[in-house]
């Protein structure tokens, strides 16, 4: 099997990002064939900040076995960066790097995306509407796509991501509710490998409802849908209670947990790995793995950021591409 050819986006260029890029070009990688789409000065000044050396090579170029070697497709900045002042000015590159890595993996020539941290704020500082980038690549890629957490303890995908609390229950619909789970069962068996995904699907409500009780929500939608992908063949679990869905036992008995709103599953996935997790992107046609942490302006060009979730995030995206490329 070829190695898997990954484009690899830093994100905010003031931030962490491209110095947890310059920190990963020093373990050479045999697994896959890795390329940033990102400005090579700015890397380089990152690599510098933080007292590390990087040789930077075409994207086309034959090995980068030696420790701080890196493929870079360039992206230039518009305005100098200067680390911890993220410049909306540089908003558009920000965005360039990643439609154009998204559109190289949607053409083929790339096996999968690794995204870094993106300051939301900056970027619609800078004129461009943006809500986030798993909604920008499904936008153009043109799908519909569900968000998956994941550490080596749990992954956990939401049926619904920024929603105030008040709105949550108009949201999770049998029409929603189905498609999240097809999509998340699809990529379970496909980007992972599983013959016969095996899902917990949390309750809204507390004790899911006591049986009408303590709100309707799971015997109106959340059991009927599960019901009728059941007799399709799915490997469902639930509605079950929150509180409890959680424990070692169970989770040994679960490929994925479906969480109805995005604080019901994310703070039990942070508790229990932070630094290794990671945030996917299901349904897209390509693998999109991202770190699961901001730009962290306040570290950015001091040495001290962790890299544990980027190097995950690579991981994790050339596991999924190798079943991409073997399927």
């Amino acid at each position: 099997m070829r190695l898997p050819r990954l484009a690899l986006v830093p994100g905010e260029p003031a931030g962490i990002g491209p110095e947890l890029v310059a920190r990963l070009a020093q373990v050479p990688r045999f697994d896959c064939t890795l390329v940033a789409f990102a400005d090579p000065d700015t890397l380089e000044a990152a690599a510098r900040a933080i007292g590390l050396s990087i040789r930077l090579l075409p994207e086309d170029a034959s090995a980068a076995s030696t420790p701080g070697d890196l493929r870079v497709r360039p992206v230039r900045d518009v305005a100098a960066v200067r680390f911890g002042q993220a410049d909306p000015r540089n908003a558009r590159t920000v965005i360039a790097a990643l439609e154009d890595a998204a559109r190289e993996c949607i053409d083929g020539a790339f096996d999968g995306l690794v995204t870094g941290p993106v300051h939301k704020a900056t970027i619609n500082a800078g004129g461009i509407p943006y809500t986030g980038t798993t909604e920008l690549l499904a936008r153009q890629a043109g799908t519909d796509v569900v968000m998956m957490l994941a550490n080596t303890t749990v992954r956990v995908a939401l049926a619904t991501t920024h929603l105030p609390l008040r709105e949550v229950a108009d949201a999770i619909t049998p029409a929603t509710l189905e498609r999240t789970l097809r999509i998340l069962h699809g990529a379970l068996h496909t980007q992972f490998g599983l013959a016969d995904p095996r899902i917990a699907v949390l309750g809204l409500n507390p004790h899911a409802g006591e049986d009408g009780h303590l709100g309707s929500e799971e015997l109106a939608v959340i059991a009927p849908v599960l019901d009728a992908l059941r007799a399709e063949g799915m490997t469902l679990h639930g509605p079950l209670p929150a509180d409890t869905a959680f424990l070692p036992a169970k989770l040994r008995e679960t490929d994925a947990v479906l969480a109805m709103y995005h604080d019901q599953g994310l703070p039990v996935l942070k508790f229990s790995g932070f630094e290794q997790a990671v945030n996917l992107t299901l349904g897209l046609p390509y693998p999109r793995v991202a770190v699961d942490h901001g730009t962290a302006l306040d570290l950015a060009g001091r040495g001290i950021a962790d890299p544990a979730s980027l190097f995950a995030a690579v991981d994790t995206c050339v596991r999924l591409a190798r079943h991409r490329i073997a399927a």
